[in-house]
């Protein structure tokens, strides 16, 4: 089986997964603006995915055919259950699976999973391994951090690329600094630096604080990384993995069709199986950020009321017949 991953061109640009907010709506979404080279999904819990519960969670992996090439990442703690999982995603169409090993949200840390296993080396091992044994060829990678409590990159990035994985992602803070310190690309640097020393081919993505286009492309050439994975960048920019376009230069009435091409898909894809109230949290992309100059008072003298009012509704069909009323 192919690895897609060797065939992308350098600087490789991801989005980054995140909780409610990249489903494959979003990524659609994101898709049509300015498509980054990889989409990873929301991460899927595998102990889920082997449970009676498997079609609900399942859902978490929904995507199309414009999201291509896409990675189902995949959290928990028994090896067993990544090895299930790896062959039900390899069946669904993946392009890669990668292991979440840094998620530092107290709930899943205490059950020994995500950024739990950059202590528990053992299980870490048994887990890619179980996990590269059921995907039968799809490419394996893992997003980490550099440390749990104290940076211990150095030790924990040595263990990593002893294991030849195909990608590492490197998110340049602790589990304890969350995102509450600037990410240390340094010690991603670092990362690239004893990946180079130890001549394994491990591809090493940079991620943390990656705010534009540019800012991505002055890291790449800085710390030598192959590619740079963006998160939260997107709410400031959905254009930002397009060269082409200038977001300041598209119209109000661009952006406001996309927001309602936004909630009509959700509403279509997910229906009452995921509560509205999800979809409220990309309205600052689309007012706050980068509509923040076209629903000016100058633009739209009701600006402000449109926000607050976006807020009440409830479903799709009250929110669209108000955006409609505002085109």
């Amino acid at each position: 089986m192919k690895n897609f991953w060797t065939s992308l061109k350098k600087p490789i640009l991801i989005q980054a997964p995140m909780e409610d907010v990249t489903d494959t709506v979003f990524r659609q979404i994101i898709a049509r603006c300015g498509k980054p080279d990889v989409f990873f999904t929301e991460f899927t819990n595998v102990e889920g995915m082997c449970s009676k519960g498997r079609d609900k969670v399942g859902k978490r992996l929904k995507f199309t055919d414009i999201e291509h090439p896409i990675v189902a990442q995949i959290w928990g703690n028994n090896p067993k259950n990544y090895f299930e999982t790896a062959k039900l995603i390899r069946l669904r169409g993946f392009d890669g699976i990668d292991i979440n090993m840094g998620c530092p949200e107290k709930s899943v840390v205490k059950k020994g999973s995500c950024a739990a296993l950059i202590n528990n080396h053992a299980l870490a091992k048994e887990i890619i391994l179980a996990t590269r044994e059921g995907a039968s060829g799809l490419p394996v990678s893992v997003k980490t951090r550099i440390g749990i409590k104290n940076i211990q990159t150095e030790k924990w990035a040595r263990f990593l690329l002893g294991l030849n994985l195909d990608c590492l992602i490197i998110h340049g803070r602790t589990a304890a600094e969350m995102s509450d310190v600037p990410a240390h690309w340094d010690e991603i640097g670092k990362v690239v630096k004893l990946r180079d020393a130890m001549k394994v081919k491990t591809l090493i993505i940079g991620n943390g604080d990656v705010k534009s286009l540019d800012d991505a492309m002055e890291k790449y050439k800085r710390y030598k990384v192959d590619g740079i994975m963006i998160g939260r960048g997107i709410f400031d920019n959905l254009w930002i993995y397009n060269k082409s376009i200038n977001p300041a230069s598209i119209s109000y009435q661009e952006k406001l069709k996309l927001l309602i091409t936004h909630i009509t898909l959700f509403d279509k894809t997910w229906g009452k199986t995921k509560n509205f109230s999800i979809m409220k949290k990309f309205y600052k992309i689309y007012i706050s950020g980068p509509l923040r100059q076209s629903f000016s008072e100058a633009s739209m003298p009701n600006a402000s009321n449109v926000r607050t009012e976006l807020m009440k509704f409830q479903n799709a069909k009250e929110t669209l017949e108000f955006l409609k009323t505002k085109n």
